[in-house]
């Protein structure tokens, strides 16, 4: 069979899909996504109310200038020096609540720029200063390397090379693996200072996260590789759904996938709504992974792994997200854009999760968010029952509703105590749930992004791009990595696009960079 003439069908399109459409049809592949949706995006999207534009998912994108390997894979299908990107100064505000540093000043400034913050914290407290010196060293030495690792042509290397190459990787394995026993309360407990050990305790609310999380976005931050692109998350899905159909993709919009259609073992077509029938040599779902499995699919096609994933005994999944946006007619000047602070009465939500802070996000720094003068406002609270949200408006849609209503006015009142006269100046309010998350892209449970990291971060996924027993058939998401988010949504659709070209025997090839090549 000619490459021209596979047909792919994609479920999804979401930054997966959307990309691994790309690299296919970039290959010669004949493909079409089908969406439930009427916009692309998935998770990353944007939504509006009245003047204000609502952003659910993007807080920035690594790779958005050289200093990352993540540039590379963008700009196999996006112009990005056409883009505008935001770079913060600041990642972060955290206000502690108890300790005050030298200066009488109760928050923590976590400096994009490392030479800036190591400055801050040796000034802070000079006596952890080989703490302090280990920890931005540390992530010096994550900027060293590429990521993810483009070792595609290693084959090809002179053996010399090759090996020196893998002796690199492997001292960066290394350091992963030393890194990854570091959470933000075991460096905490490392600082005699006690404004610094209170302050990163506080990095994420109070939760205990291994400090990888922090450590790479901020290797790319202090290289202005993770911008925030200017229109936020459904403009940077837009970009990706354009480039698609430039490529000659079809997108079918509000067309929900109902069953994948099996024949001796073999992915045979799609069955849509009102039961249309696409057919088509291969089946690649981009689609949640509980979705994929076990309704696209009724449960047929599993291992012993999969249903450890699916109860949970392998991987927990990724925390839920309760956003809660206001359009709030204030300009907020001289306030930190991204702030976690104490709150004086325990947040309750009825899920039986509690918060006694919150994290405020303030987008004055993109004007496509809100009209003139005006700022869109979001407070975003994570949980681990998702499924409370999703029952309740199940059962219940009206009981659902006063729920988030009181919810919001909560959230409301404890803002007023910190931006005092903000309720009076609130023009929109909106409240987007688990509920919300599953209704628009199945995501199980409502989860963000898929799994959470595991002990062990070099092991391998369990989540493969094939199924046991299905031919025919492959998977590509933010599910196939813990952590998930939009890098290993692109690293997916890129590796499984090259893994359909290995097995059709076609060689895979990507355009050249197009912020060199493009004027």
């Amino acid at each position: 069979m000619e490459n021209k003439k596979i047909k792919v069908n994609i479920i999804g399109a979401g930054v997966s899909g959307l990309c691994a459409g790309s690299y296919l049809q970039m290959n010669g592949f004949e493909t079409e996504i089908f969406e439930k949706h009427s916009i692309p995006g998935g998770l990353c999207t944007s939504w509006k109310k009245g003047d204000y534009t609502i952003d659910g998912c993007l807080h920035w994108i690594l790779g958005s200038k050289k200093g990352s390997g993540f540039y590379n894979y963008w700009s196999e299908l996006l112009d990005l020096k056409k883009i505008p990107f935001h770079d913060h100064d600041v990642r972060m505000h955290v206000e502690v609540k108890h300790t005050r540093d030298k200066y009488g000043d109760n928050t923590f400034h976590l400096y994009t720029n490392l030479d800036k913050l190591q400055a801050y914290m040796l000034d802070l407290a000079p006596e952890d200063s080989k703490v302090i010196k280990k920890f931005i060293r540390q992530i010096r030495i994550l900027q060293t390397f590429e990521l993810p690792p483009l070792l595609d042509e290693i084959p090809l290397i002179p053996s010399i090379i090759r090996s020196i190459k893998m002796s690199r990787y492997l001292r960066f394995l290394l350091l992963i693996l030393k890194l990854n026993k570091v959470t933000n309360r075991t460096m905490a407990r490392q600082f005699k200072n006690p404004f610094l050990k209170e302050s990163f305790e506080l990095l994420f609310d109070g939760e205990e996260v291994k400090m990888l999380v922090l450590a790479f976005p901020m290797a790319s931050f202090d290289q202005k590789s993770a911008g925030y692109p200017i229109g936020g998350s459904l403009s940077w899905a837009q970009r990706l759904a354009d480039r698609y159909t430039e490529l000659g993709g079809k997108i079918h919009y509000n067309t929900p996938v109902k069953k994948i259609i099996t024949e001796n073992n073999e992915a045979r077509a799609l069955l849509v709504r009102n039961n249309v029938i696409h057919p088509s040599d291969i089946t690649l779902s981009a689609a949640d992974w509980h979705h994929t499995l076990f309704d696209f699919l009724d449960g047929k096609y599993v291992d012993k792994t999969i249903l450890e994933l699916r109860s949970e005994k392998k991987l927990d999944l990724f925390y839920s997200v309760l956003l809660v946006s206001f359009g709030v007619n204030r300009t907020f000047e001289g306030e930190p854009h991204f702030l976690r602070f104490p709150i004086r009465t325990k947040l309750e939500s009825p899920c039986g999760t509690n918060w006694e802070r919150l994290e405020v996000h303030l987008y004055n720094y993109d004007p496509t968010m809100a009209p003139e003068g005006k700022t869109m406002l979001a407070c975003s609270f994570y949980t681990k029952n998702g499924k409370y949200w999703i029952d309740l408006r199940k059962n219940d849609r009206p009981k659902y509703r006063e729920a988030k209503t009181k919810f919001c006015q909560d959230v409301l009142d404890r803002l007023e105590e910190k931006y005092p006269g903000i309720k009076s100046q609130v023009e929109v309010m909106d409240f987007a749930t688990p509920a919300t998350v599953l209704r628009y892209t199945n995501n199980w449970q409502g989860s963000t992004q898929g799994w959470l990291p595991s002990d062990n971060f070099a092991a391998s996924s369990p989540v493969g791009f094939k199924l046991p027993g299905l031919r025919n058939f492959y998977y590509a998401s933010h599910w196939n990595r813990p952590g998930g988010g939009l890098p290993i949504a692109i690293t997916a659709a890129r590796d499984v696009a090259k893994t359909i070209c290995k097995d059709c025997k076609v060689k895979f090839v990507t355009p050249p960079n197009r912020t060199e090549t493009e004027p």
